[in-house]
């Protein structure tokens, strides 16, 4: 991970890499003519990024383009991961960042996207071959904080913690290690944990949980995550519930899909998500009161797995008709948000990669949102979404997607028909809080085949920023 540091005046012979919002101010830099005019040329064919080799320097630039905002702040930080990745190829070690404009949000973007571009999940790795060299880049611009360069450092550094938890195999991350990562990053950040063990679990009787566990040789595990400040702007808090299934076969109902199965050690990115905004938002020193709530397991045919057919009494006292092994995920978050409703929230939120659906539906572009809450609650956060650039895409919840879900021998199923797959999922859950409710389903941006921008292949983090965000706005209000 790069190192972030403001800085207050530029070194003469350092990588630099620039950020103006008109040519005109490439003359505050120490260049030659032929040099600016060979940049300005390079804008004027691509504003994102033009590159210079000065005497073995290099110098680029991104120039400013008028743009919504959203896309605006985007293009800064793609502009930031096109420059590491040529830092990078020329095994350069540091480089600093010179703002010739005065807004500190798109200064600050780029740096974003330098820092989150650089990421590489290299633990299992035995050379340094391809390994990202870059490791610090100093902040030169009157318009940015020492306070906001820190307050991005940990950004970073929540975020990329979150893709190295999605990266770890099963093999490294079952449910119980789960725990011990929680537990680790409660006592770095400052917010308080339980991780509750399976006698505990079977205690407080959550079948959901129970039941998707029983194929495995590993013991779930149930974690309890808080920060409360005694300055929280919120006398109820936010319950985040995050999907934490370390590894998804399907169970008996076994996944069927060549391939489908080679990257479900993702299915926990809730879970990641979840873990890793509270312990940003404890970092920070937010003044909003935040619970999160972590069921996890991984779910296998082994043993005596659940069966298509079983009936469930799930923490709530529900009763739920398994129709398919393989929407498990339901099940757990079910008896999550179960135990949620004795914190009595002003608001509660789920994450997980739960539907293929919700991927069908918008691609690996955005997060498919629904719910209950009010119109209030989901502006806020697609006003998040928005600045962060993890977008979401609203669906509707209307109540005949409830008769999906009816089951004749129990109070509901598990899985509706093959239509509408994702509010039948969010219906599903929504049975199980009496409070406002958003629920966030990131199967399609939570784990990349390929690169896009500063989100690698493989885990992006997502959801780690779009809660800060949310949160971070509500300790405004």
């Amino acid at each position: 991970m790069i190192t972030l540091s403001k800085s207050t005046r530029p070194a003469a012979a350092r990588d630099t890499l620039v950020i103006l919002s008109d040519v005109g101010q490439l003359r505050t830099l120490d260049l030659e003519r032929g040099d600016r005019q060979y940049l300005i040329e390079q804008l004027n064919a691509d504003p994102q990024l033009a590159l210079c080799d000065v005497s073995g320097r290099l110098v680029m630039v991104h120039l400013i383009q008028e743009a919504g905002r959203s896309r605006q702040l985007e293009t800064a930080r793609r502009g930031g991961d096109a420059m590491v990745a040529r830092l990078n190829a020329a095994k350069r070690t540091e480089a600093q960042l010179i703002s010739s404009q005065d807004d500190a949000e798109l200064t600050l973007a780029l740096a974003e996207g330098v820092a989150l571009g650089n990421y590489a999940f290299r633990k299992y790795k035995s050379d340094e071959k391809g390994a990202p060299t870059m490791e610090k880049l100093s902040i030169v611009a009157k318009e940015v904080s020492t306070k906001a360069v820190e307050e991005l450092e940990d950004i970073v550094d929540a975020t990329c913690v979150a893709r190295d938890l999605v990266n770890e195999p099963v093999s490294f991350l079952n449910a119980v290690q789960l725990g011990a990562e929680i537990r680790t990053l409660a006592k770095s950040s400052g917010f308080k944990v339980e991780v509750m063990e399976k006698a505990r679990i079977e205690a407080l009787g959550m079948g959901g949980l129970l039941a998707v566990n029983k194929g495995s040789l590993d013991p779930p595990t149930f974690s309890v995550l808080e920060w409360k400040p005694k300055n929280a702007v919120n006398k109820k808090p936010i319950v985040l519930v995050g999907k934490g299934v370390v590894y998804d076969t399907g169970g008996l109902s076994l996944k069927p899909t060549p391939n489908s199965m080679d990257q479900m050690k993702c299915d926990m990115a809730g879970a990641a998500a979840v873990a890793c905004a509270i312990a940003l938002v404890a970092k920070q020193e937010l003044p909003v009161h935040v619970i999160g709530l972590v069921p996890a397991t991984d779910n296998r045919p082994g043993g005596n797995a659940y069966a298509p057919g079983d009936v469930i009494r799930m923490h709530s006292g529900l009763t739920v008709e398994v129709m398919n092994t393989d929407a498990e995920g339901r099940l757990i978050l079910a008896d999550a948000l179960s135990y949620g409703e004795r914190y009595k929230p002003e608001l509660v939120m789920s994450i997980a990669t739960l539907t293929g659906a919700a991927m069908r539906a918008i691609g690996t572009y955005g997060t498919v949102v629904m719910g209950t809450a009010d119109e209030n609650a989901f502006s806020r956060l697609e006003a998040a979404g928005e600045t962060v650039f993890e977008r979401t895409a609203r669906l509707p919840f209307w109540e005949e997607y409830d008769e999906e879900i009816k089951s004749d021998i129990a109070d509901i199923k598990n899985l509706g028909s093959d239509l509408a797959g994702a509010q039948t999922a969010g219906k599903f859950l929504a049975r199980f809080t009496t409070h406002p409710y958003i629920h966030l389903d990131i199967a399609g941006p939570a784990f990349l085949n390929r690169k896009d921008g500063y989100r690698p292949k493989g885990g992006t983090g997502v959801g780690v920023r779009l809660f800060y965000e949310f949160i971070k706005q509500r300790a405004k209000r």
